[in-house]
Formats: C-alpha cells, structure tokens, sequence
C-alpha cells in the first residue's frame, strides 16, 4: 500500500514539476479536436443539407422538361441553372462547363421526349381498352428509330459513388413522371366511358398507396442524435489523445531506471505491483480528467465556431465507465512499452508511431466501413476501435451500459493482461 501511495505522489510530483508538458498534455488535444471537427465539417454536413447546382438544358419544351425543373427545384436537393447571362443553355455550353469543372453536373432533354412518353402512355391505354371490350381512341405515333434518352454529364472528376446517388435520384424521379402522365392517360379514357360523370369531380387516381416513413430505434429516443463532425470527432480524436499518453508514462518510467528512482521504490515494502498499480491509478484519473475536458469543449467550444453541439447520450455512467477502461488501456500500454524498451527514443518513437497506426486502422481517421474487408479485420483488433464503438454506442444510438459490455470488456482485459506482460519483463530483467 505504502508503495502505492508513493508511486501516486511522486507522478503527481513529477506531473506538476513540467508545467509546460502538463500544459501541452491538456492543451493539445483541445487544439486537435477542434481543427478536425473544423475541416471535415463539411463531409459530414446531412446530405439534405447540400444543394447541387446542376445545369439543365430543355430542347423538349414540353412537359416532361417542365417537371423535371420542377421536381429538381422542390426536392430541394438541386439549385437548378437553366441559362447564363440570360440566355438559354445550349447543350454544348453546359457539356464544356460540365467538363471544365466548372458544374458537377448536367442533364439534357431531348425534343420530342413529352410526344414520345405520351404517345407510349397512350398504347397502353389503347391495349387495355381493347382488353375491356372498348374502342382505342387514343393517338398513337409511329415507333421512333432510336430511343430517346435524357443526357446526363458529370465532371469527369466525380466520385463513382456521387454519380451512382445522383443517378439513382434522377432515374426514380424520370420513373414518377412517366407514371403520372400514363395515369393521366387512363383517367382521360375513364372520362371518356362515363361521360356522365363531370370531369371536375372525377375521382383522381393515386398510385400511391403505401407511403415510407423514417422510424427513430434503440433505448433512448427521446435524444435525436444526427452523425456530424462533432459527434465523430470529438470523441474519436478523444481517445486518440489518451492513448498518446504513451509518451509521457514510458518517459518517466524510463528515466526512473536510469536515475535509479524505480531501485528506491522497490526498497519500500511491498510487491511491484503495487508500483504498477500507482502508475495506473495516477494516469487513468489523467485521462479521464483529459477525456472529459474534451467533451466540454464540444458542448461549450464548438457552438462558439459555428459548429454543432456534442450531445452525450442519456447514460452518462455508461460514459464514464468507457472513458474510464479507455484509460486503462491506454495507460497500461505506455506502461508496457516503458518497461519493454530500454532508451527514450525507442519508447517515444515506438509508442508514437504505434499509436497512429492504431488509429488509423481503428476507424478514428475514417469509418472502418468504408475501408478493405482485410483492413477491416485487423482494425476490429485495435483497442481505439473498441474505444470508439462503445462511445458511438453511447453518444449515437444512446445506448445504455449493457449495449457496451462487450467492449468494455476487451478494453480491460487488453489493459490487464498487458500490465501482466509489463510485470513479467520487470521481474526478469531485476531476478
């Protein structure tokens, strides 16, 4: 006991001799978190929230090209640019802006195209009059020699993804205009049968029966979370803070060798666990005070900048007890390395660069989802990720403790049985 009690101190002696490394200890996450829920606030805007400018060029003018211009403006997705200067779009024009750089995005329609969707609608309709025993009475024009298609031009520089997204929404929406002209078409030849029947009050016909609805789930809804660059970066870079107190553990602990500081510690009573234990308990109450001063800052700091509040979930013990095994592992592993190797620069530089690599395979850098299959198996093994999985399950799907257990409990059992290889090289290297 008494050891661990003297090993707590003396951190604590140590912690406040370097004023300007405990400066930095704080400071420099609170700096990392906010320019990188900074820059990437963008990316991670929800997608409702961007327009597209996209360039129209209507050669129908017809009513298919009417729709379109409409439903792209009230979709509310589209800025819809149909002339420069006052003067229509040509295909040409919006081709080379399209190319240049200049647009992302360019959708021609050609002449003809309304006569031609029409005119499809109305054999249809004609087919099946013929099917109920009435006359076809509808017009119809002879089948063209090419098939009319709506253009669309992307910036050759444009992510396959955005192309297929944005594809996808034009095709859906070219599917709903071409059915609500082939409904008009039948609701025409219904007419036409009941001629008793006023138009006025005719009964509109609604393909439309089943409607698609968003349902929020899990526990806690009464918390509306929405993924942004504060809710992924604050705690993500979070943890990546706490894991680089890698550096000052295994700096200290090399220096008490070399000055002889760990000999006098073992001479007081005790086991060196208790040594262990000291250094544990000093260095995860650090990084939970680290911790949570970060998550104050994208409370309080990040509406200041303009961007979204933090929102911690509904369990904020389930939030404690990561932050606190979060601590633990990364606090035993900086122990690890501080007893494994023998000189300042190779601990520094190992427990540096390990601790980005684990990052970056471990989805703080970028969702592990969108990384290789392969890459995503090792990342799945790297305790940030575990980290970040139980903070998300928390702060997102406002999860209570039990959605964490799992990973609470590889993050302790990783920080334990690390402690005990750390304790297994010490009694070697002094038996």
């Amino acid at each position: 006991m008494l050891r661990l009690i003297a090993t707590i101190r003396k951190e604590w002696l140590l912690l406040l001799r370097d004023r300007a490394g405990l400066a930095l200890l704080f400071a420099m996450p609170v700096v990392l978190i906010t320019v990188m829920a900074l820059i990437q606030d963008a990316p991670f805007k929800d997608y409702q929230e961007i327009k597209f400018d996209i360039l129209t060029v209507d050669n129908d003018q017809g009513r298919l090209g009417r729709y379109i211009r409409e439903g792209l403006g009230q979709s509310g997705q589209f800025n819809v640019i149909d002339s420069l200067g006052q003067q229509p779009l040509t295909a040409a024009q919006a081709q080379q802006l399209v190319a240049e750089g200049e647009y992302k995005i360019s959708i021609t329609i050609p002449k003809g195209a309304t006569g031609e969707i029409v005119s499809n609608a109305n054999k249809i309709v004609n087919d099946i009059s013929k099917r109920m025993g009435m006359a076809a009475q509808l017009p119809v024009k002879a089948a063209a020699a090419d098939s009319l298609a709506v253009q669309l031009y992307f910036d050759p520089a444009a992510k396959k993804a955005f192309k297929s997204a944005i594809q996808q929404a034009l095709d859906n929406f070219l599917t709903q205009v071409q059915t609500d002209l082939l409904l008009e078409r039948i609701q025409l030849q219904l007419r036409k049968r009941d001629s008793t029947t006023a138009s006025d009050t005719f009964p509109a016909i609604k393909l439309k029966a089943v409607g698609l609805q968003e349902t929020s789930i899990g526990a806690g809804k009464q918390i509306d979370v929405i993924s942004n660059s504060v809710q992924h970066n604050v705690p993500a870079w979070s943890i990546f803070a706490m894991f680089f107190i890698v550096i000052p553990i295994a700096g200290n602990m090399i220096r008490e060798r070399e000055d002889g500081s760990l000999v006098r510690m073992k001479l007081i009573p005790g086991n060196y666990g208790d040594i262990l234990g000291g250094k544990l308990l000093f260095f995860v109450g650090v990084c939970v005070v680290q911790f949570y001063l970060m998550m104050l800052i994208g409370i309080y700091g990040m509406p200041l900048l303009g961007l979204p509040r933090l929102q911690m979930g509904v369990d904020h013990l389930a939030g404690f007890i990561t932050a606190f095994s979060i601590g633990v592992t990364a606090t035993a592993y900086g122990i690890l390395v501080g007893t494994v190797f023998k000189t300042p620069n190779q601990a520094l530089n190992f427990g540096a660069i390990s601790v980005v690599i684990l990052s970056a395979i471990g989805g703080i850098w970028i969702p592990l989802e969108v990384m290789p299959e392969k890459i995503q198996a090792v990342g799945r093994l790297s305790p940030l990720s575990w980290g970040l999985d139980a903070i998300n399950d928390i702060y997102l799907r406002n999860g209570h403790t039990r959605y964490i257990l799992p990973d609470i409990a590889r993050l302790l059992s990783c920080g334990l049985i690390m402690l005990g290889i750390a304790a297994w090289v010490e009694q070697r290297r002094t038996g």
